[in-house]
């Protein structure tokens, strides 16, 4: 399909939203016009794939290279306090209104630049809406070619609907182009369930669509909207509306929506070939390959366009290695360092949890479960082996490096010393998760960033049905076939529905440990308060004798932990142009 090859033709048509003058309505000058656009098949299609460059880039494309887990608890990035970047200004709360670091840092031209989140939604929203008031028989003759990209523009619009949501609360709905005659001082937001109704129609309207495929199949066509991506974003969106921050009266019926929705998307896509991937720690560092029967059937959505004009050092796969690495290969930085909250999120491999909590507020002093076997000082033995996918901790084997057999030295004075500065962990731990210890090079890294993926399916439905109907077999079975891919036991039977939502909260970040998802489940459980305030690490001390001793220590305390900060405000600008539109609470 010619279409999938127009991004060169695309990124000459179209500028800013933004812009005082509506950059569709443009005087006769030789340019080509909106018009002139939709007389075209090839410009048509050319229209759709701008519409795909507004979506965001995820991974560690947050500014500088970080992950948005830095934001959270599951992680430390190693520059920070050193340097002032956005990630210091959120730890510290030094956000408002007129400046937040996702919204108004850096130019928004730069569309690799993950920023301007606020803007970069609205900019796709309105051009899938002229895309779809535009598109028909006439530009695009063929019916069943037309209704697949008709599909793919409702699941993007569906998509950017969704990071407003998730980011800033609910939102007007615009199913039309916004003109430069509208009435601004008059738009109010929609509910949230309202939001989330819309966003629903769309993506069933998208899946219920023939022509549209459940997976693509050819290189040319990476990075498109499925069918799949359809079930992935309406199981999502159903969870954030059915939880605390957004259903405050525990509404069951938004639980059991979830729920249902989740036990489709998971009938459809097993159904048609779609499996959890069987080995955990393989799985974030092979890139999908793209066929009928995949070797990667797990993978839902992939980040693939980067958004560097060629400069491929700069993609995920590479960009890992310059700034998210052990100091033997000389990176910029040592990058997301995981946390020790999140290490003691693990189970033991005996399915027994090992930290229960803390008995202080500053996460120094562990509470021990005696029946797990743990011993905090040999932390890192017998654990869930989806730890050791994730985390390179002091003794771990990293592999040979020129000739050398590597163990990670993460104590004090080591080869891989905590230290303040941004080439070394603060937390004495590195990541492994998305890092190929096999690669040596930076320009050897290939893997793309997974934004959604069948394992998190499994989970909304085993959080929603619990919570629907407490801890049905459907709900321990959802939690179990993710936690057999990992190699760990089944939850224990006869787990009440609170002890199963401790576990499915556990689960979930292991599972998700790096990701994004932990990010938002702070935000819509409305755990804020609770875990984001404190970051802790483990300092390991080499003695005379050769024994290593080991001290829990805090690296950061977040100022970012109100209730004001399970949303962004909403750019001042924005709000100045509608008096109607409400800012967010605490902004």
């Amino acid at each position: 399909m010619k279409y999938f090859r127009l991004f060169l033709i695309s990124s000459f048509l179209f500028i800013s939203y933004s812009c005082k003058k509506d950059p569709l309505d443009i005087t006769p000058d030789g340019r080509i016009t909106l018009a002139d656009v939709f007389k075209s098949q090839e410009l048509t299609e050319a229209y759709l794939n701008t519409t795909y460059e507004r979506l965001r880039k995820h991974g560690c494309n947050y500014h500088y290279y970080t992950f948005l887990s830095a934001y959270g608890d599951d992680s430390h990035e190693s520059n920070y306090p050193e340097q002032n970047f956005p990630v210091a200004k959120y730890i510290t709360g030094n956000i408002s209104a007129a400046e937040n670091p996702f919204d108004n840092e850096g130019s928004t031209t730069q569309s690799y630049n993950d920023r301007n989140w606020y803007e970069r939604s609205w900019v796709g929203i309105r051009r899938a809406n002229v895309f779809l008031q535009n598109v028909n028989a006439t530009n695009v003759p063929e019916a069943g070619f037309r209704g697949r990209l008709i599909a793919e523009a409702k699941i993007l619009r569906a998509m950017f609907y969704h990071d407003l949501l998730t980011n800033y609360g609910p939102m007007p709905i615009m199913d039309k182009d916004i003109t430069s005659e509208q009435d601004f001082s008059k738009i109010r937001r929609n509910t949230f369930e309202e939001c989330t109704q819309f966003i629903v129609k769309d993506c069933d309207e998208a899946i219920a669509d023939a022509s549209l495929p459940y997976r693509v199949t050819s290189e040319a066509e990476r990075g498109r909207m499925t069918k799949a991506v359809a079930y992935a974003v309406k199981s999502q969106i159903l969870l954030f509306n059915a939880s605390p921050q957004w259903n405050p009266t525990n509404d069951a019926a938004k639980w059991k929506a979830a729920a249902d929705a989740s036990k489709q998307a998971l009938q459809a896509l097993t159904a048609n070939g779609f499996q959890l991937f069987p080995n955990y720690e393989n799985y974030f560092i092979t890139k999908p390959d793209l066929a009928q029967s995949p070797n990667d059937k797990e993978t839902l959505f992939e980040i693939n366009d980067w958004g560097y004009s060629g400069q491929t050092y700069r993609r995920f796969g590479n960009i890992l290695f310059l700034m998210h690495m052990i100091p033997n290969f000389g990176p910029e930085k040592a990058g997301n360092c995981p946390s020790q909250e999140l290490v003691d999120s693990y189970e033991m491999k005996n399915g027994e949890v090992a930290i229960t909590g803390y008995a202080d507020e500053e996460h120094l002093k562990p509470i021990i479960n005696p029946a797990s076997g743990y011993n905090d000082a040999k932390p890192y033995v017998d654990r869930d082996p989806r730890f050791y996918a994730t985390v390179w901790y002091n003794g771990a084997k990293y592999g040979n490096i020129n000739g050398v057999e590597t163990t990670i030295e993460s104590y004090k004075g080591g080869k891989h010393g905590i230290s303040g500065v941004k080439q070394r962990t603060p937390t004495g731990y590195y990541m492994r998760k998305f890092v190929d210890p096999a690669v040596r090079s930076a320009a050897a890294g290939t893997t793309t960033y997974k934004q959604f993926r069948l394992a998190e399916i499994y989970l909304n439905l085993a959080e929603a049905e619990n919570e629907a109907n407490g801890p049905t077999p459907d709900a321990h079975n959802a939690v179990n076939t993710v936690r057999a891919r990992a190699g760990m036991p089944k939850l224990p039977a006869g787990l009440t529905k609170d002890q199963f939502r401790e576990r499915l909260i556990r689960e979930r970040r292991v599972e998700f440990a790096l990701e994004e998802n932990r990010f938002y489940d702070m935000r819509r459980w409305k755990i804020l308060k609770k875990v984001g305030k404190i970051t802790s690490g483990m300092s390991w001390t080499k003695n005379s004798d050769g024994t290593l001793t080991n001290e829990r220590i805090v690296t950061i305390r977040r100022q970012s932990w109100e209730d004001k900060f399970l949303l962004f405000p909403i750019p001042l600008a924005e709000v100045t142009k509608m008096p109607a539109f409400e800012q967010n609470a605490g902004w």
